[in-house]
C-alpha cells in the first residue's frame, strides 16, 4: 500500500478555526438582511428562492436540522408527494421529474423534489441557520416587526435550571412566518395580544390551497405569513400531503415582499406589503 498523501495537510485545530472564523463572520454578516423566513418547509423554500432571485438579502431560520418540512416525507411516511396544477410548473422550472396521475394532479419523489428545491433556494443565495428557534421578535415604537430573536434549539430541551441562555436578534425589513401548522412567528404576537390566530381548520382538499394563497400577505406590520401558517392564522381547512399551494403561496409572499421593498428603496417609508 502506498504512503502517498492524498489529501491536504491540516490539524484537528485548522479544522475547528475554519468552522468558527466562517460562522462567525457569516453570523456577523446576517445580523441584518431584508428579510428573514422562519421554517423551512416548501413555503419558505419557495419564498426565500424568490427573494433571492428577486435581489433580497435573504436569510432562511430552521429549528431542524434539516430543511423540507413535511416536503421530504409526503404523507403517512410514504414519501411521494402530490402537486396539483399549476404548481407542478415550478417542479419543471427547477428539474423535479412528475408525473400526471390525473387530470391536474402530479406526483413527484419527495426525497428527490425537497433536495432540489433547497438546492434552487441556496443556489439563488438564500442562507441558512439551522437548528435555531425564533424565540420572540423585535418590535420597534411603531409596533412594527423589525427582527426577529433567535436561540439554539437544543436550549428549549435543557433542565429548567440551567436554560437562562440569552438569545440574540437578528435586524430586518420584513419577516415570513412559514413556520406550518404552528405559526409560531404570529403566535409571538398573539401572546402580547396584538394577533388573534384561528388554528386550523378540518382537511379539505379543494378549497384549502386556493385559501391559503389568498391568504398570504401581511399580518402585522412587517410580518408576512405563507403557507400552512397562514392557515393556522386565518382558521382556514388544512390539504394533507399535497404543495401546490406552498409553492405558489411562497411566491405571492415573496412578489408582495419584493414590491414593498422597492416601495421603500423609493421612498422614506419602511418596507411593507400594502394592499
Amino acid at each position: 500500500m502506498s504512503n502517498e498523501r492524498i489529501f491536504a495537510a491540516a490539524t484537528e485545530s485548522d479544522v475547528t478555526r475554519a468552522i468558527v472564523r466562517s460562522f462567525a463572520a457569516f453570523l456577523d454578516e446576517w445580523s441584518e438582511s431584508d428579510c428573514v423566513i422562519v421554517g423551512g418547509g416548501p413555503a419558505g423554500l419557495v419564498a426565500g428562492l424568490r427573494l433571492a432571485e428577486g435581489g433580497a438579502r435573504t436569510l432562511l431560520v430552521e429549528r431542524n436540522n434539516y430543511l423540507g418540512g413535511g416536503f421530504w416525507i409526503g404523507g403517512y411516511l410514504m414519501n411521494t408527494v402530490t402537486v396539483r396544477s399549476p404548481g407542478e410548473k415550478l417542479l419543471d422550472e427547477i428539474g423535479i421529474p412528475h408525473r400526471e396521475v390525473s387530470r391536474g394532479l402530479h406526483t413527484a419523489d419527495g426525497p428527490h423534489a425537497c433536495s432540489r428545491l433547497i438546492a434552487a433556494a441556496c443556489d439563488a443565495g438564500v442562507r441558512v441557520l439551522n437548528m435555531t428557534t425564533c424565540e420572540d421578535l423585535v418590535l420597534r415604537d411603531d409596533n412594527r416587526v423589525s427582527g426577529v430573536v433567535i436561540n439554539w434549539t437544543p436550549v428549549e430541551s435543557l433542565p429548567r435550571q440551567i436554560t437562562c441562555v440569552d438569545p440574540i436578534a437578528l435586524e430586518t425589513k420584513m419577516v415570513v412566518d412559514a413556520t406550518g401548522h404552528s405559526a409560531a412567528v404570529a403566535g409571538h404576537l398573539q401572546k402580547r395580544g396584538l394577533l388573534s390566530i384561528g388554528g386550523c381548520g378540518a382537511m379539505n382538499v379543494n378549497s384549502s390551497e386556493d385559501a391559503v394563497v389568498q391568504h398570504t400577505g401581511e399580518v402585522f406590520s412587517g410580518l408576512v405569513v405563507a403557507g400552512m401558517a397562514a392557515a393556522s392564522v386565518y382558521g382556514l381547512p388544512r390539504m394533507g400531503p399535497t404543495f401546490g399551494g406552498m409553492f405558489l403561496s411562497g411566491e405571492r409572499a415573496a412578489r408582495l415582499i419584493l414590491d414593498g421593498l422597492a416601495r421603500a428603496k423609493a421612498s422614506s417609508e419602511p418596507a411593507g406589503v400594502g394592499g
